[in-house]
Parts: structure tokens; sequence; C-alpha cells
């Protein structure tokens, strides 16, 4: 098949490099993974991104039979993500443009904004278009209130969206519960997970220095929902054998510039663990699997998390994993087999867990075990390829097939929802 992928601000050539950043993460590193993966299954791919330098070409080989393309929306400099909406309408013509000259079988949008730009141009080529939005706006609404800075016109569009689309993937059990509030129809919504390199994430191989103490890993973006504040607070509750190391967030040169960093050290601080915390700054795929093969356990407690690759990547190292009971974190770890769950917000369920793992290393590596044979059984990116894959065959099937017509309520990039 040609399939053509829409990621208008995750770029998955940003995936290699340091992750971290306020809007460098999880959907980088999924893009890239499913395009790859798609491709080495024999499928050609074009992955549109929104172009952010005057430099780089317009088009890049991510590998055989997988493209980047750098579309033209807006100034060709880095934007905050929340700004980007306003480009969509540019973002969308450019699709359009390209997809009259070559025409893809499917179409798929990831995020609700690639979705703003690609369902216009699907619509009005008579593409099949499918959607995953990796994080939905009614969430964030939710947990962060005023703090949310998307769009005021997000969960609208989100909904039409949802209702437009020939089909809805969502990546967990949660979300699924969430679209049928946004309306979105029961046959619409299939859940198909992100996935993990079970190759590059192993149990065996080099680890980044070893430590006399239990050391616990986190990976996020550190922006305030990931919860890093709760980690800290349990590492308070644990005694002095016990170290955090926390990777993500600027480049470790920018770190003492960072208002999230300055906060959660004062968090250290008042805890009287500052000189058992360790801030490394981003850190690149490369570098990752030596990092949780060097750590006991790893902590992934955000308040919320619409997937979450963290603890897959955990898991696929052979590292037991305590993680919050919340969206993809739900189900891919399974409490008392590959982990523990514990409440968001909870450091004392935290250090419980954590503590728990540290007074049983016997446990700890049964734990850590269970996760590696769950991370290649259920997350290997092959199979989850693969499931794609049966999703593109059936909407592009249903759209060349004689009763095949334009979905009611198509959204259009400019409409004021």
């Amino acid at each position: 098949m040609r399939i053509a992928m829409v990621s208008e601000h995750a770029s998955p050539l940003a995936a290699s490099s340091g992750l971290g950043g306020v809007d460098a993460g999880g959907q980088n590193v999924a893009v890239r993974a499913l395009a790859l993966a798609l491709a080495d299954a024999g499928h050609e791919v074009v992955v549109h991104t929104r172009r952010t330098d005057t430099t780089t070409p317009r088009r890049v080989p991510l590998a055989a039979g997988a493209v980047v393309d750098h579309v033209d929306a807006g100034p060709p400099c880095e934007l905050p993500k929340d700004d980007l909406v306003d480009h969509m309408d540019a973002f969308s013509d450019e699709l359009a443009a390209c997809w009259r000259d070559e025409r893809p079988d499917v179409v798929h949008a990831h995020f609700w904004m690639s979705g703003m730009a690609a369902l216009p141009a699907a619509r009005a080529l008579g593409l099949p278009i499918v959607q995953t939005f990796h994080a939905l706006g009614s969430v964030k609404r939710r947990h962060q209130g005023a703090e949310d800075t998307s769009p005021a016109r997000r969960v609208a569009v989100e909904s039409d969206l949802g209702a437009s689309v020939d089909r809805v993937l969502a990546t967990c059990r949660e979300e699924v519960d969430e679209l049928l509030a946004l309306g979105v129809a029961t046959d619409q919504a299939t859940v198909v997970p992100c996935g993990v390199d079970v190759g590059h994430f192993r149990p065996s191989g080099p680890a980044r220095s070893s430590s006399d103490r239990f050391r616990v890993l986190t990976v996020s973006r550190l922006v305030p929902r990931k919860g890093v504040d709760t980690v800290i607070g349990a590492l308070g509750r644990l005694p002095g054998d016990v170290e955090l190391v926390i990777a993500g967030g600027p480049p470790a040169a920018s770190l003492d510039d960072d208002p999230e960093v300055a906060r959660l050290r004062d968090r250290a601080r008042a805890e009287g663990v500052a000189d058992r915390v360790t801030f490394l700054g981003a850190v690149g795929q490369d570098a990752l699997p030596a990092l949780y093969r060097a750590a006991d356990a790893v902590a992934c407690v955000p308040v919320y998390e619409p997937f979450g690759l963290v603890p897959l990547e955990a898991m696929a190292c052979g590292r037991p994993v305590v993680a919050a009971a919340v969206g993809g974190l739900a189900d891919t770890v399974v409490d008392g087999v590959t982990g523990h769950h514990v409440p968001t917000g909870d450091p004392v369920a935290v250090a419980a867990a954590l503590d728990a793992l540290r007074r049983d290393p016997r446990r700890a590596r049964a734990l850590g075990c269970a996760g590696r044979r769950r991370a290649v059984a259920e997350y290997g990116w092959e199979r989850v390829a693969e499931a794609h894959e049966r999703v593109y065959a059936e909407v592009a099937a249903a759209a060349t097939g004689p009763s095949a017509a334009p979905r009611v309520g198509a959204l259009t990039s400019g409409s004021p929802a």
C-alpha cells in the first residue's frame, strides 16, 4: 500500500535526537517506529510534517520505502505546538496538492491538528482516512483546567473528526470510553496500541555506570502533569541507599535555566533528598537502553497519560515498573505481574511499591522478566504494524466498495468549531 502519514508537529526525524522537551516526546518515536515497521513490511510510506527550518530538503529518506516530507505551512521555524492551528489551512492545501500528484491508498493522521489538515484534503480526493489522537483535549482540559493552553476549539474539532474519519485508532481501552463520550460511534473506534522496539530495548547490552544504591529511573518530558514531583516525594520516604535519576527535559547545558527543573529541585531540597537526585537532561533514543539497564526499577506516575512509551521501554529492558493506573499504563503494566500500579499523586504509595522491589530483588527480577515477555509478545512494532495494516485494508476496501461515499459532517480545516 501507499500510506500517507500526517504528523504536523512531531517529526520522526526528531525521534533519534534528545527527546524530553515540551513538544518532543512519544509521538515522534511512535510515528517513526510505525513508518519504519510498515516500510519494512513492504509498504511505501510518506510522513508529512511541518517545515521548521529553511535548510532541510523537502524530502528526507527515513529508510528504504519511507520518506519524511517537510510541508511549508507557516513560518519555517520552531513554533509552540498550540500556535500551529492557524497554519493548518495552508498545511491542508499542500497535502491536497501532494496527494493529487502522488495518490496514497490510505491517509493516517496523528494528533488532532494533523486530522484538521488531512481530512479536507483526503475527502476532496476521495481518500480513506484514519485518525490517532495520541492525546485528547477533553482529558487534558479535565486535568489541567485553566492551565490548559490548547486552542479553545480543540475538543469540538476532535469530536467532529471522530464523526468524520473512516476509523479512529485508540491507543488504549480508556481512550475508547473518552471517544464514546465525544460522540464517536462504537464501531468507529478500534484499539491499536503503540509499540516498542524490542531489538533496541532489550535486557542484555551495555549499561550506564552502576551504583551501590538502589536506582530508580524516571524518563519523562519535564512538565507538571508527568508526576516527577511525586517520585521525588516518594524518594523522601525511602532510605538513603535509594537514588533517583531523571532523564528528559532540556539539554543538560540548559537545565539550570528551566523553570520546571527549578521547581523539581526545590521539591528535592524540601524532601531532603537533593543529593540523591540526578537530572540528566534530554537523552537520545540510542542512549536510553543503557539507562534502563542500569536501573533497578522505573517509576512512571503521571496525572494522566494517553498511552506512555516509557513503561514499555522499561519492560522490554527487563525492568519492573511502578506506574500510575491511568491511560495506556493501565493496559501495558500488569499489576503484580510486570510491576505495580499506584494511585496518581500519591508519593506514599509510590514509596511503598519501590520499597517492596528494593527489599525483594528476586521478585523484582521476576517482574522484569515477565515485562520483557509481555513487551515481545504484545507490543513489538512488527505486531503493532500488522494491526495497523488490517485497519488500513478495511477502510481502503470500504472506500472502493459499491456503496462508498463521503461520511456526513466532514470537517474542513477552516471550520469555526
